[in-house]
């Protein structure tokens, strides 16, 4: 029986194009700004000092935001930029620049997922605070209340088996009644090692191959073996 349900968010509730051609491009451009105006709030010389370490210690803030544009352009899975991002995220969401990008199958199956007390969780490379932002201001309204948890890669990397068997760990279910969703095949073996139930979400592109049951929609997501 499934007890919990714990979903991606690029290319499984939303639109991979919404990251592409919406968030990264508003992070990118907003980066500079972003860290010269708020560079001594605690909170953002944290992250700065963290990513500067990550890239080897001795650029100085300009050279920093250039190696921060170009991994942001590259969309690489940097913990302290991810929530970089999210703070700079926050701002246009909060701006209203734009909403965040749901599938409507998705809402309907979360909120009846919900209404029978199964526990939804996230679990996303963007930050827990990037991933509650496009929550409360997603076009279908705020979702944040259908959700238990949020998860981002402080737990461990989405293709680590440790980290899945934590999540369950921390929302208290046996990894056999939790079932993840996401477009990814390498997340899903390693949540499958772990114990997990999984689903592979295809909204595009050729059909997959593997041991993991396929849909294009989430009305399609058996919870019953």
């Amino acid at each position: 029986m499934i007890r919990a349900i714990i979903t991606d968010i690029e290319g499984t509730l939303s639109g991979v194009s919404f990251t592409r051609e919406v968030l990264l491009p508003h992070a990118v451009k907003h980066l500079p700004e972003f860290v010269r105006t708020h560079r001594t709030v605690p909170e953002v010389k944290r992250l700065l000092a963290d990513i500067r370490a990550y890239a080897g210690g001795s650029l100085d803030d300009e050279a920093l935001m250039q190696r921060m544009v170009a991994w942001m352009s590259a969309d690489q899975k940097i913990t302290p930029l991810k929530a970089l991002q999210g703070l700079i995220w926050e701002e246009g969401y909060r701006r209203g620049d734009f909403k965040g990008h749901v599938y409507p199958d998705a809402v309907a199956c979360l909120r009846a997922w919900h209404d029978r007390g199964i526990t939804l969780h996230v679990f996303s490379s963007g930050s827990v605070r990037a991933q509650e932002d496009f929550l409360a201001h997603s076009e279908a309204g705020d979702l944040r209340p259908l959700f238990s948890g949020n998860f981002d890669t402080r737990i461990g990397g989405k293709t680590h088996i440790a980290a899945y068997k934590l999540i369950t760990e921390r929302i208290g279910c046996a990894p056999g009644e939790a079932l993840f969703l996401c477009d990814d095949t390498r997340e899903l073996d390693a949540a499958a090692a772990a114990g997990l139930r999984t689903t592979l979400v295809q909204r595009q592109g050729a059909a997959a191959s593997g041991s993991h049951p396929v849909v294009t929609d989430f009305h399609q997501i058996r919870l019953e073996p």
